[in-house]
């Protein structure tokens, strides 16, 4: 620890002590189970608050290969990882030409493969249906879509993702309902219900349209809060496990990393978190060997999203 004093920096800044001088919160890779990739920043739409900024114009992260996943495929096996579940998200994946082909790798390995989208256009092109049915008779339950509906209803879906958008994600979901592939749903926490409340709209919408989601099971029906990086949040201390009678092996950085390709980046690299895939702070190497060491949580979406919000990306 350098012998900076407390007051002389602001909150977030210094990776091993807050703002008042207090021993920043660290988080250890203990239990790998996750491995997410991110296939590109690119989106077939715009959301209003979208954590990564996607859109039909952000390659910021660009497309990943099959041939790069199978790279960091490789080395779990090499490093030992126990994962379980690899995870592909976006930007859409779906977008990505060879999201198939990078599922069909890690089904084959053995692994659960959940892939995060919002079911529209890109999911409902006829080679990308035609491919899912395919994977989904090969290997049945193991693949799962979690689409993204940030409300039961209409009005409030369509008011962060467009007009229209909710009956063509529903148009989606009813495809995925058909096609006997495995489903479970996001939404939000911000529209002034309870999380009852909530769980109640999804169940109901899911037993008209014969959705096969349990919206009691958070593993199946994830709440997600409001990331807004200018909201004003606490530092997580090390004193804080206590106080919060939290354990630092449940924070999502205990057991996922995130594999992105920068634009211009002639190779991948692992950050710490989904949700932080720009920030350089974040980025712990090209290879899982390097990002085995711990994470400092430095940053407003550690202390909202994940300590005091419990949130996990995983199921």
């Amino acid at each position: 620890m350098d012998d900076f004093g407390a007051g002389s920096f602001g909150k977030f800044q210094h990776p091993e002590i807050t703002a008042k001088g207090e021993s920043r919160a660290r988080v250890a890779l203990t239990n790998p189970k996750t491995l997410w990739f991110n296939t590109g920043t690119l989106c077939n739409i715009t959301c209003e608050n979208c954590y990564i900024e996607s859109s039909p114009s952000n390659d910021r992260l660009v497309y990943l290969t099959a041939d790069e996943v199978t790279g960091y495929l490789d080395q779990l096996a090499e490093r030992g990882w126990e994962v379980t579940e690899i995870g592909f998200t976006g930007g859409e994946p779906f977008m990505n030409p060879e999201i198939l082909e990078m599922t069909r790798r890690a089904l084959a390995r053995g692994y659960e493969v959940l892939i995060l989208t919002n079911a529209m256009q890109p999911m409902m092109r006829k080679t990308m249906r035609a491919g899912l049915q395919v994977l989904a008779r090969e290997y049945g339950e193991k693949l799962t879509l979690r689409v993204s509906l940030d409300h039961w209803s209409s009005r409030l879906h369509d008011l962060e993702r467009g007009a229209g958008s909710y009956e063509r994600t529903l148009e989606g979901m009813r495809w995925l309902r058909d096609a006997g592939i495995r489903m479970a749903v996001a939404g939000r926490t911000v529209w002034g219900e309870t999380e009852a409340e909530a769980r109640a709209g999804y169940a109901a919408l899911f037993a008209r349209e014969g959705f096969a989601v349990n919206a009691s099971r958070p593993g199946e029906m994830v709440l997600f809060p409001e990331m807004d990086i200018r909201a004003e949040v606490p530092e997580i201390t090390t004193a804080c496990w206590g106080i919060l009678g939290k354990d630092p092996s449940e924070v999502m950085c205990a057991s996922s990393r995130m594999v992105v390709k920068r634009k211009g980046a002639a190779r991948p690299a692992v950050v710490a978190c989904t949700l932080l895939p720009y920030e350089a702070e974040f980025e712990m190497g090209e290879t899982l060997a390097e990002a085995e060491g711990d994470v400092a949580l430095n940053h407003p979406h550690c202390a909202k999203f994940c300590v005091l919000g419990g949130a996990s990306c995983s199921g």
